[in-house]
């Protein structure tokens, strides 16, 4: 047996990607020291810093060392753990509602959001479900499964309300489904169920109609819902080819709405230019290209659809959050992964990481 390595190179672009975008975030949080009110930039670094970077790069190399294929034999309690503290939010004093979403756990001074754990033990529990029903995959029955197991999450996520998060977990989850075998019938069948319950929840959610209103006709009421993609728009083209420098946005103190949050792409290309920006998305896609790479030489099906799940979950948000700034797609209050402030996503997010270098460190090992 050859001595246990990991895949550097995707160990390297995941290290390129979280270094420039803590540089990202630390000018970003600038621009609370012009605002009233809210968190403070000392309190917003030292939580990113604490436990999202220095806890996440923890927790990363511990899951980094273990046996991934643990995982499969713990997913369905980690699936149970996950809704269970999902379901808690909606529960006081223990659940935080803030702006009639119930997102968040307050545990004394210390908040964090289930969701990211939710998505993560899904793609575990998905994971583990298919390598398990391996022939007998492409059956209706199995498919019936899926859609079983996807109802619980999603439906609480869509309760919350947090219909972002409920979007990307059923794409990486459908992204898994077929990557195990999953047939196209089946696929175009969920996403026909998926676009009539999409339908419905515009009609009945005035701002996810307001979003899609917004992504049609930006230039309608831009001091109003269109002012968010306008500002962002301003700070992008701003930047130009090289950027304003380090530290040098002006949207970001007194214009853009969340500058640390889902806004921080413009942010980075307001300071960085088009060259630094298209830099992030290169790194996004070495990122995702590379983690594909590592699920298809998984010495299993388990750590295959494992990786493939976890590589679209980061990847696929990370690029939705671009391309609502860039006007490409609705707006939403998806985080920038490894750049956008949130500790827990953070954390979550070089968690995950983790186990696919421990996959990769098993796939070259033979």
């Amino acid at each position: 047996m050859k001595q246990q390595r990991i895949n550097f190179g995707f160990f390297f672009i995941t290290l390129i990607l979280i270094v420039f975008g803590f540089v990202i975030f630390a000018s970003a949080s600038l621009g609370l020291l012009s605002r009233e009110g809210g968190a403070t930039f000392s309190a917003v670094a030292a939580h990113q810093a604490l436990f999202g970077l220095l806890g996440g790069c923890i927790v990363g190399y511990i899951l980094s060392r273990l046996d991934y294929r643990i995982l499969g034999k713990v997913a369905p309690y980690l699936f149970g753990f996950a809704l269970f503290l999902t379901i808690l939010t909606f529960i006081e004093p223990i659940g935080l509602e803030l702006k009639g979403a119930h997102r968040w756990i307050v545990l004394g001074s210390f908040t964090f959001q289930p969701a990211e754990l939710l998505k993560f033990a899904t793609i575990v529990m998905l994971a583990s479900f298919f390598s398990s029903r391996n022939k007998e995959m492409g059956t209706f029955r199995i498919f019936l499964f899926f859609v079983a197991m996807l109802v619980p999450p999603l439906g609480l996520l869509l309760l919350q309300p947090d219909t972002d998060t409920a979007l990307i977990m059923a794409g990486a989850s459908t992204a898994a489904f077929f990557a195990a075998g999953g047939k196209f019938r089946h696929i175009f069948l969920l996403l026909a169920t998926g676009l009539m319950l999409g339908v419905v929840l515009l009609f009945s959610r005035p701002y996810l109609m307001d979003r899609l209103t917004t992504f049609i006709h930006p230039e309608n009421d831009p001091l109003g819902t269109s002012y968010q993609i306008q500002q962002s728009l301003i700070a992008i083209g701003s930047g130009e080819l090289l950027g304003r420098g380090f530290g040098q946005s002006v949207q970001k103190f007194s214009y853009l709405p969340e500058p640390i949050g889902d806004s921080i792409f413009a942010v980075a290309a307001e300071e960085f230019g088009f060259l630094g920006s298209s830099l992030l998305v290169i790194l996004f896609l070495l990122f995702i290209a590379s983690g594909l790479h590592i699920a298809a030489r998984s010495r299993d099906f388990f750590g295959g659809l494992l990786v493939t799940g976890l590589v679209i979950l980061i990847g696929g948000q990370s690029f939705l959050n671009i391309a609502a700034l860039l006007g490409l797609f609705p707006l939403s209050g998806m985080p920038l992964i490894f750049i956008s402030h949130g500790g827990t996503a953070l954390l979550m997010a070089i968690a995950e990481v983790g186990i696919i270098l421990s996959v990769s460190r098993k796939a070259l090992s033979h």
